[in-house]
């Protein structure tokens, strides 16, 4: 198996890509095709001692910057990281393209380069996200942030695919946010995405409030791009809030401090159940190619997750199910 690895995406790149990228050659059963500047790309991996025949470096002379506009990888860009890369995949021997590079730019040149599978209009990008019990598939977190309601619905149907066939989910519920329960809630545009997921869309089981989204309501939860992308950044500001509150809180209470020494495991385990590099990457469904966005942010155990993320939908023929997910 053969990954593409963008080596100049991320605020941290190209270190923190090339050290993940290590550790996941080390630990995994995988090959990783990194691309970008040469020099630089090389210089890093001297750093480090690896299977030499494990990584393999293709230069791309451009790079694609979080300031620039998604249509400059196509448009002005094309010798960049992002656009040699996701061309790779039109190539035999190469499975799938992570990257932690600019969002816009990742969707923008996954559709047109690898176009979008037949029934899909728009890609999605989906997310694990942590439940009481388990995870659900939130989809989409970014990519089309101003959705038609048949987006809504393709969404729907990619978002079971992918929890029966990577999570072993047999028959997964889905639920559509909305600020009320009640089928007539919200605007017409929420009114129609209903309506088309509840005739279109197996499981659909209704709206799903926000406070539900994390409590196991659904097992994939569908909403708009921007909606979506919303909730895991107020997500994620909210569990660096609660932490720095809970560690200045204790602080001040030699009882508390013992307490938390003494629960030192569980809190340990609640906050790897909410990292994100836990998860590593998030799948841009739809397009034809595996084609995984990672966090700007990430660590080298990002993106060694990320990695082995796209093993798991590399091993599970991800792409066939999607092709066969959506009715047209």
């Amino acid at each position: 198996m053969r990954i593409v690895v963008d080596a100049m995406g991320g605020d941290y790149a190209p270190q923190n890509v090339i050290a993940g990228v290590v550790d996941a050659v080390k630990e995994f059963e995988v090959t990783v095709a990194l691309v970008g500047i040469e020099d630089r790309v090389r210089a890093e991996l001297s750093k480090y001692s690896y299977p030499n025949d494990r990584i393999q470096v293709i230069h791309a002379s451009e790079v694609v910057s979080m300031d620039d506009s998604p249509v400059d990888v196509i448009r002005r860009k094309k010798d960049s990281s992002i656009a040699v890369g996701i061309n790779l995949l039109k190539n035999p021997g190469y499975d799938a393209f992570v990257s932690a590079g600019n969002t816009g730019a990742v969707v923008a040149a996954a559709t047109f380069y690898l176009r979008m599978i037949e029934g899909v209009d728009r890609p999605g990008i989906g997310l694990l996200i942590p439940q009481v019990n388990g995870h659900a598939f939130l989809i989409d977190v970014g990519a089309n942030s101003e959705p038609k309601p048949e987006h809504l619905y393709q969404y729907g149907h990619m978002a079971r695919a992918y929890m029966q066939s990577v999570m072993g989910v047999e028959n997964p519920t889905v639920g559509l946010v909305n600020i009320g329960q009640e089928e007539g809630k919200g605007s017409g545009f929420d009114k129609q995405a209903y309506q088309l997921l509840h005739d279109k869309v197996p499981g659909f089981i209704g709206n799903v409030e926000p406070n539900q989204i994390f409590v196991g309501k659904a097992d994939c939860i569908v909403c708009s791009g921007f909606v979506g992308n919303v909730i895991i950044k107020m997500s994620e500001g909210l569990m660096e809030s609660a932490g720095t509150v809970l560690k200045r809180e204790i602080k001040k209470n030699p009882l508390a401090m013992l307490g938390a020494l003494l629960m030192q495991g569980v809190l340990k385990g609640v906050k790897k159940d909410m990292d994100y590099s836990e998860y590593g990457g998030a799948p841009l469904l739809g397009v034809n190619g595996i084609v995984i966005k990672s966090h700007g942010r990430s660590t080298p155990k990002a993106i060694k997750n990320a990695i082995r993320a796209t093993m798991r939908e590399v091993e599970h023929n991800i792409l066939e199910k999607m092709r066969t997910a959506v009715v047209a």
